[in-house]
């Protein structure tokens, strides 16, 4: 009887505890749930700047999304690029220059920057940028073909200038970045159509 008792209690507290767990960690899972392309993003505070670690899955090959991290002056899928022109080609690398807008909180923020792109056909882009109104940007784009397409993955270091506070940039990347990536997701699923007739 001891023994049954026993038994009883601790499965009560068995599940007792595997619902409280549950409850904590159900937001996670939900939000996990509700993001399409299996989009990870992750964001450190430095202590200059950020580091910024992303990946997701584009259901498009590694040719297409290759077609679509290199197509510089299309501003219309990446969010917030409002002008981006191609200045120099000199063999795999292309130096662009780009204006972003966006508004955090209640601040407007207007970027200009040049950055040289070094290509690295069907594999990604390495990014620096040569001048500009951050203080340093640089990072990595590499693509990895897999069984639903191709898995993105993407990795910076980004010092803000330091008129824009830093609570306001960090506002930012940890609450739009991740639908920045969304949308270059979508960007890609929705384009490939158009992003194929480069790959043939």
């Amino acid at each position: 009887c001891k023994d049954s008792t026993s038994k009883i209690s601790a499965t009560i507290v068995t599940r007792g505890l595997l619902l409280l767990s549950l409850m904590r960690v159900e937001p996670g899972f939900a939000i996990a749930e509700q993001t399409p392309y299996d989009l990870q993003v992750f964001v450190e505070k430095l202590a200059t700047g950020f580091k910024v670690q992303a990946s997701y899955i584009a259901p498009v090959s590694q040719c297409e999304a290759y077609a679509f991290l290199t197509d510089y002056e299309d501003v219309k899928t990446i969010p917030g690029i409002v002008e981006s022109k191609v200045r120099r080609r000199t063999g795999n690398r292309v130096t662009v220059e780009r204006l972003i807008e966006e508004r955090i909180l209640l601040f407007p923020v207007q970027i200009r920057s040049e950055v040289e792109f070094t290509e690295l056909p069907n594999q990604g882009v390495n990014f620096i940028q040569t001048k500009g109104d951050s203080k340093a940007y640089s990072g990595t784009w590499r693509l990895q073909p897999n069984e639903k397409g191709v898995t993105v993955r993407y990795a910076s270091i980004i010092e803000p200038d330091s008129v824009i506070p830093s609570g306001v940039i960090e506002y930012f990347m940890r609450n739009n970045i991740r639908r920045s990536f969304e949308m270059m997701a979508a960007g890609m699923e929705r384009n490939r159509d158009s992003l194929s007739l480069a790959c043939r």
